[in-house]
């Protein structure tokens, strides 16, 4: 089961690795993409084993649906960091904390096929 998990993960992360700087993307948005139809928890879950001080992985550009940055005490920070690595790429927020996915969000090519 671990090695399945694995294999999900890294399907995971491939998709999320094609999402442009200055772009993000929903954890439901990568969750489709990755054919785990309403399973975008597993996205976060995914995103939460990889290490924040990597951008091999730009787990920074996934946010929720809202646009927003899904807060959690477990993340030990990372929360702040993530705004950080977005701000920097260019994304504005709202005074609301929030990114306007109209204007942010990527829009894959895998998406066209879905």
């Amino acid at each position: 089961m671990a090695n399945t998990n694995m294999s999900v993960y890294e399907n995971i992360y491939a998709i999320v690795r094609q999402i442009p700087s200055g772009k993000v993307a929903t954890y439901g948005q990568i969750a489709d993409l990755a054919a785990l139809y309403g399973r975008a928890r597993m996205i976060g879950y995914a995103l939460y084993r990889v290490d924040t001080r990597s951008l091999n992985i730009p787990w920074h550009r996934v946010v929720n649906a809202q646009g927003e940055i899904s807060h959690s005490p477990r993340r030990h920070g990372t929360d702040y960091q993530q705004r950080l690595l977005l701000e920097a790429e260019g994304i504005k927020f709202s005074s609301e904390g929030k990114i306007n996915l109209r204007d942010y969000q990527w829009q894959s090519r895998l998406a066209q096929d879905l």
